[in-house]
């Protein structure tokens, strides 16, 4: 089978490797570099269970290639904080916005990324970017709540910095 060379930077860290050109990205993360925090839901785009973030982006991995990263950057649930929990990870500690827990990983890159975009949303806007996150236990109002928590957090530490 033909191999392609990458070149991908995954949470701060360089990583060059040879891969089938038809591996997905979430397969690369979890069974090349380990990083099994991202999730494999549903393999169809639609759980967002795979949520990372591609240069910034939250996407689903599920529906990229990793040949698709080439050269870009990642960011998973295991880079979102060096030491101890982010912010958003705490939140969902503390509002209990985790039931099962299996959709947590993707759950909390997109509200990470809703928060870079906008630090202050409204209850609608949070509601409507995490609506490509499917919770199968149901428990969206504490993901709700968990990201206001976040976000006061967030808005809090960058006005003492």
């Amino acid at each position: 089978m033909e191999r392609v060379a990458i070149q991908v930077r995954v949470n701060g860290v360089e990583h060059r490797h040879e891969v089938e050109p038809r591996t997905l990205l979430v397969h690369y993360l979890r069974e090349t570099l380990g990083l099994t925090g991202t999730h494999v839901g549903c393999d169809t785009s639609q759980c967002g269970a795979c949520t990372v973030l591609l240069d910034g982006k939250a996407v689903k991995s599920c529906t990229l290639f990793a040949v698709q990263a080439d050269g870009r950057e990642v960011l998973t649930v295991e880079g979102l904080s060096q030491d101890g929990l982010h912010p958003v990870q705490e939140g969902f500690r503390e509002k209990h916005g985790l039931q099962c827990g299996f959709c947590t990983p993707g759950m909390v890159m997109a509200a990470y990324a809703l928060l870079q975009e906008n630090p202050n949303p409204t209850e609608e806007e949070v509601r409507h970017y995490l609506e490509g996150n499917l919770c199968r236990c149901t428990g969206y109002q504490g993901i709700v709540e968990a990201v206001f928590w976040a976000a006061e957090r967030m808005r809090a530490a960058q006005a003492a910095d």
